[in-house]
């Protein structure tokens, strides 16, 4: 921001000012079109817009981009509320753990599941495969580590003696490392199933487990979301924690490893004060509300006396970085709406994250573009696994389901874009759009003789498109194509993409629109009082009397600021001046126009007693008016204002609206001061206005102040006001005393007389 150095005195003051409001009024002119346009364009371009359609097979892209999805079905909805953890054995078999109960699953060809590990355990937190493909399941809280044979039998491997089990990995060498909480420990297990401590860490809870590219252990951890490279060195038995990278978040929840090294880590939270309690979050469920461990433990049911489980503050941010094969972080994406889950690699080398609570997954690519591929329909995407063919698989929570994704795009994919509200009944234009060629210029054989895009278009009179819209027009497939949808106050357009390939997609849609004219509408007169003149800032120079609280009529847009939906720049209206003037009278008047056109104003008088309205001022593009009040006669008159968008439409569709003020009062004659006597010890004088009653008078002694002098009767509330006051205490002579009075309009009528005071007798 530019600093402003203050000038001494206020002229330099009034200046700076006047200079600020010139500047915005000379950019306000600038930017406004001295005709307004009719013809506006809905437009639709970025992320956030796109965002608000409904997708189904195309991603939208965070710089502004529709384009077709990896393929995205449902393989199976798991008889399980939540799955935490997805993988695939030697065979390409799909598993996946979660509760509650604790389960595992396995699923065939068809996708069909069939539970494989079950037991009384809150949940199956994670579930792992040796190279022979056994089976490991870790469960928490309070969880053990079970080895489920070939033929579904299951034994304890390994308990910990910790309160959670978070995660499980294989090491090359057959090693099985356990990752736990509430202090922060990993555990090695030998293939026989003998476990030792090894390692420890000062957070409470080791989060996530993953390998680098030369077999070294990766850990994410909470409470101050760090990345650690755990190894032991050749003769040592204890193992070493080095720091990688510790984040701006508080809990480390996913980690993923690129073929060329590169480490990607998602976090999420706002760091808090050290704590051993479980990091959670609340969920809503078919099955009603529950608390849920971010990393997948759930309480609901029998686990509601686990007190342990303190909820996160509602709003939690979220983050995803990527160290470099050197080790250089770097912040790659961030939300404070998303919450990244789980985290995987695509077959082209972009980064998959799963995301709550809208159950989205995105796609990251090396340059932090991102796309949003799909929704599951479940509240969060828990986990992804990749099997050899590059064909992805989502296990979700809330409920839980199974998706596969990818490597194959869909043979189409379509979007609806929102409904958008015109304000106004429009006649519906042209719609235009534009999009990247095919990457090789060419389309693919099987769809050598068909549209790579299609648009429909529909419109209706309510906010919600339903069947009472009309039907879909289309397809269009040239853009600049004329619609067909009938006018209406609504509109929608679809999008139906063929044969799409990454890169391709649709960059902007714009649809042309004319709404109709309806008149202005003049909101409202506030009459200022008598002998207050209003003026634009501009044209106040120093030294004019001191300004005056104005009465500001109603308005529809009491900011002063007028945006219009269809885009056009904003109006900035500076608000005018009052200052006290003998002899004006002003009006305000606030108008609005439904179309944004550039209104014209006339204001027309006549006298209370008369039928024809007479021309006061017109062509008027500001809305206030002061005249000198002097060049009529005194009486009661009314005043019209009449608002015309002429300027902005034909002759032929132009209107105009008019709105009259209420009664007021013109009176610039004074009071005439009548019967004026002056005794030793008695003043008297009667006050008598012609249009208006008398306001106050007052009476001065010797030129001494002017004193108030109350009327008989005391209310001063007529036409004429009779006054009798004693005046005691001056000394033997000469005096001169004045009275004047003031009638409701300030007009103020005066008279003096002298007279002598004799000596005291002796």
């Amino acid at each position: 921001m530019h600093s402003f150095q203050k000038h001494q005195g206020s002229v330099s003051t009034h200046h700076f000012l006047q200079a600020v409001v010139f500047s915005l009024l000379l950019c306000s002119i600038a930017s406004l079109p001295l005709l307004a346009d009719h013809v506006r364009r809905w437009r639709q371009s970025t992320y956030e817009e796109f965002l608000k359609g409904t997708a189904h097979g195309v991603a939208v892209r965070s710089d502004g981009r529709l384009e077709l999805a990896p393929k995205f079905t449902l393989l199976a909805d798991a008889d399980a509320s939540y799955l935490w953890s997805v993988r695939l054995d030697s065979k390409g078999t799909l598993y996946a753990a979660g509760g509650s109960p604790a389960k595992v699953f396995r699923f065939d060809s068809n996708g069909k599941p069939s539970v494989v590990f079950d037991s009384t355990d809150l949940s199956a937190q994670a579930i792992a495969f040796d190279s022979k493909g056994t089976l490991y399941v870790g469960t928490s809280p309070d969880g053990k580590v079970y080895k489920v044979s070939a033929s579904g039998e299951k034994s304890v491997f390994f308990d910990p003696k910790s309160k959670y089990i978070w995660d499980l990995g294989f090491s090359m060498d057959g090693t099985l490392y356990v990752a736990t909480g509430d202090k922060g420990q990993v555990f090695a297990v030998t293939p026989d199933g003998k476990g030792e401590l090894f390692y420890s860490s000062d957070e409470a809870h080791i989060r996530v487990l993953a390998f680098d590219n030369k077999g070294n252990l990766l850990a994410g951890t909470e409470p101050s979301g760090r990345i650690l490279r755990i190894s032991r060195a050749s003769g040592k038995s204890a193992a070493e924690g080095f720091v990688l990278y510790e984040t701006s978040k508080r809990e480390v929840t996913a980690l993923a490893v690129s073929s060329e090294g590169v480490i990607y880590a998602a976090a999420i939270g706002e760091k808090q004060r050290n704590t051993g309690a479980a990091p959670t979050t609340v969920i809503t469920g078919p099955q009603g509300t529950a608390t849920i461990n971010t990393g997948g433990v759930i309480t609901g049911g029998q686990a509601q006396q686990l007190t342990s489980f303190a909820p996160f503050p509602p709003l939690l941010s979220s983050s995803i970085y990527r160290l470099s094969a050197e080790g250089v972080p770097e912040e790659l994406w961030t939300s404070r709406e998303d919450v990244v889950y789980a985290l995987g690699l695509a077959s082209d080398g972009r980064l998959l994250a799963g995301t709550g609570n809208s159950g989205a997954l995105l796609a990251i690519d090396r340059r932090g573009v991102f796309a949003q591929l799909a929704k599951a329909g479940s509240a969060q995407i828990t986990g992804i696994a990749r099997n050899s063919a590059g064909k992805a698989f989502l296990c979700t929570a809330n409920p839980g389901k199974v998706f596969s994704v990818g490597p194959e795009y869909a043979a189409e994919g379509t979007y609806e874009s929102r409904s958008f509200d015109s304000q106004l009944f429009s006649q519906w234009g042209r719609l235009e759009w534009w999009g990247p060629p095919p990457a090789d210029g060419v389309k693919s054989a099987a769809h050598s003789n068909e549209p790579r895009l299609e648009f429909f278009v529909r419109s209706g009179n309510t906010e919600d498109p339903g069947k009472e819209w009309s039907l879909w027009f289309g397809p269009y497939t040239k853009s600049g194509a004329a619609m067909e949808a009938p006018p209406a106050r609504f509109a929608q357009w679809k999008a139906i993409i063929h044969d799409g390939r990454p890169g391709d997609g649709i960059d902007w849609v714009s649809l042309a629109y004319l709404p109709h004219n309806v008149a202005p509408v003049i909101d409202g007169i506030a009459l200022q009082d008598p002998g207050v003149r209003v003026q634009s800032q501009l044209n106040i120079s120093v030294g004019q009397p001191t300004a005056v609280t104005l009465k500001m009529p109603p308005s529809a847009n009491p900011t002063g600021v007028i945006i219009a939906q269809s885009g056009t720049p904003a109006k900035f209206e500076v608000p005018p001046q009052g200052t006290l003037q003998k002899g004006y009278q002003s009006v305000l008047w606030s108008a609005h126009d439904d179309n944004d056109d550039e209104l014209r104003y006339t204001v027309y008088y006549h006298g209370e007693n008369e039928h024809d309205w007479k021309l006061l001022k017109n062509n008027l593009d500001q809305k206030f008016y002061s005249w000198d009040s002097t060049t009529l006669p005194d009486g009661a008159y009314y005043l019209k204002i009449v608002a015309t968008d002429a300027l902005s439409n034909p002759p032929d569709l132009a209107l105009k609206t008019e709105r009259e003020s209420e009664r007021f009062e013109i009176d610039n004659t004074p009071p005439v001061i009548d019967g004026l006597k002056a005794g030793v010890s008695m003043v008297q004088f009667t006050a008598r206005d012609s249009g208006t009653s008398i306001e106050r008078a007052q009476y001065s002694i010797d030129g001494g102040d002017w004193t108030l002098v109350s009327p008989i009767g005391s209310i001063s509330d007529a036409s004429e006001e009779g006054y009798g006051f004693s005046i005691n205490g001056l000394v033997p002579g000469e005096h001169t005393i004045a009275v004047r009075a003031y009638d409701r309009f300030e007009n103020v009528g005066s008279a003096k007389i002298t007279f002598t005071v004799p000596p005291a007798k002796p």
